[in-house]
């Protein structure tokens, strides 16, 4: 056998080895592959997606007017509680209020009162008592929060006790029964509207998370 013959044979050789070898460190592909993730770079490469220094605070603004007083409130009670947020509030704030109604209207206060100020429990209990000692009985359905706004922000940064005022307009069905079971005011079937300012109040930065109903001015 001549030698550019040998040469070949050798090269061919060394060529099938790289080949095996570079499959046994790499693999085979079959199929789809999700891609390889992109490194995250320095700068975006979208600035329409930028968040812009100083720019306005949308969870606040979308409630309250931008450089309003009330604005001013919540971006300082922001500072001290980061993760409070006006939206999650405010629809908590519904929900409590629905929540609140229907006791108050059926008279299970003992299921409220950990969301009530102590003087605005002991409000409600005197109500309810008279209510009974009468022989009146109130049978009522919620219909839904028709309007929810928030109307007033105050913070004292002194004792970061933080007061915000929720307006809201309820639509119910309410009947009140006297002893007899006869009906001496209401409708099962008329949907009132009930228009309520209630103020919650809480310790920001505080472990309980919780907010308390402190005053009611229908």
């Amino acid at each position: 056998m001549n030698s550019p013959i040998i040469q070949l044979l050798v090269l061919a050789g060394i060529a099938i080895f790289l080949i095996l070898r570079l499959k046994s460190v790499l693999g085979t592909r079959d199929g789809f592959e999700k891609p390889p993730i992109p490194k995250p770079s320095q700068k975006s490469e979208r600035p329409g997606f930028e968040v812009i220094e100083g720019g306005p605070d949308h969870d606040i603004t979308d409630h309250v007017p931008e450089d309003s007083p009330q604005a001013q409130e919540l971006a300082a009670m922001k500072r001290i509680e980061p993760s409070f947020s006006v939206g999650q509030f405010v629809q908590g704030a519904r929900g409590a209020y629905e929540m609140i109604v229907m006791g108050f209207e059926r008279g299970n206060l003992d299921d409220i009162q950990p969301f009530l100020a102590e003087d605005v429990f002991e409000t409600f209990v005197d109500v309810v008592s008279a209510r009974e000692d009468q022989g009146l009985k109130i049978e009522a359905e919620f219909v839904g929060v028709r309007e929810t706004s928030l109307q007033d922000v105050r913070f004292d940064k002194d004792t970061n006790r933080a007061e915000i005022t929720m307006r809201f307009v309820g639509e119910l069905t309410s009947v009140v029964r006297d002893k007899g079971g006869d009906i001496i005011e209401g409708s099962p079937s008329q949907i009132k509207r009930q228009k309520d300012t209630w103020t919650f109040a809480r310790v920001m930065g505080a472990d309980d998370p919780n907010w308390l109903l402190v005053a009611t001015d229908a």
